[in-house]
């Protein structure tokens, strides 16, 4: 019920106001390749208003609950990399020059994003991990979204580079404000759809891409402008309407399973099923 409603009262409308010839922040002339804002930023935003609402998980923080299979992390991670070809480069809509300058501006933001991130948690916690050069890659494919077909390669190695440090201070506030965003989502796709967003408005270059315009160091400050202004307006929708919808499907269904229903854990009290036998 929360999905169906989401992707059509928040989805729907921010993809129309940016991709669409009479969208609103089109004509203003935000710029968003391939979803930064109309993806990612919408459903962080969005993740950290349920994660709110919502509450906890029992214990939290007082209990973590790491990932409990790394391997599987590590493959879907790969999986996603070699995906988002296809999300990115696919977003010009024919095999062209556009389509490979995105293809390989979205290769090497996902490399230096992710040993940027290992760079941090190496400072950090004293350690690189094999989940945070995941979360790394993840953060520079959020990142370049935006700018895939706007930025030089160049450009994308600092998209990435920025990207993957941010993203990590980014998860890191939810250790320090206690909300339990269990799969980083607005700390990765939130903190790195706005990153992305801002970094358009800021490296873009219309001498590759005719139908983008120049940004900040090419000349445009205005384009900066604009990309602060589809941050805010597409922020500040979606953390509205989601917080309507949760209210909505609260009275309806309710949002949480009870106490007892969590601590036997959902695969069995709703399913009846384990995906784990331990």
């Amino acid at each position: 019920m929360f999905t169906l409603l989401w992707t059509t009262l928040v989805y729907d409308p921010v993809a129309h106001w940016t991709w669409a010839e009479g969208g609103w922040l089109a004509k203003l002339g935000v710029m968003d390749f391939a979803g930064g804002t109309v993806v990612h930023l919408t459903a962080g935003i969005s993740a950290l208003v349920c994660a709110i609402v919502v509450g906890p998980r029992l214990n939290y923080p007082k209990d973590k609950w790491p990932p409990h299979n790394l391997t599987m992390t590590v493959t879907g991670g790969g999986l996603l990399w070699f995906g988002w070809f296809g999300f990115n480069a696919g977003s010009a809509l024919q095999a062209s020059g556009l389509a490979a300058l995105a293809f390989v501006t979205t290769h090497v933001s996902a490399g230096t994003a992710a040993l940027s991130w290992v760079v941090a948690e190496w400072i950090h916690r004293k350690r690189p991990t094999m989940l945070g050069f995941v979360s790394g890659l993840v953060a520079g494919l959020v990142a370049i979204t935006p700018a895939a077909g706007y930025v030089s390669v160049p450009s994308s190695m600092v998209i990435g580079l920025l990207a993957g440090a941010v993203c990590y201070g980014g998860v890191l506030m939810k250790e320090r404000f206690h909300y339990d965003d269990s799969l980083d989502a607005f700390g990765v796709h939130g903190v790195g759809g706005i990153l992305g967003a801002l970094l358009t408005g800021i490296l873009a270059q219309k001498a590759l891409n005719a139908a983008g315009n120049d940004g900040l160091l090419f000349g445009n400050p205005m384009q900066l402008v604009w990309q602060i202004a589809g941050i805010l307006a597409a922020g500040a929708y979606s953390a509205v309407v989601t917080y309507i919808i949760l209210k909505v499907v609260h009275k309806l269904v309710g949002l949480r399973v009870t106490v007892d229903e969590e601590r036997e854990g959902l695969d069995h009290t709703l399913h009846g099923e384990s995906g784990y036998v331990m």
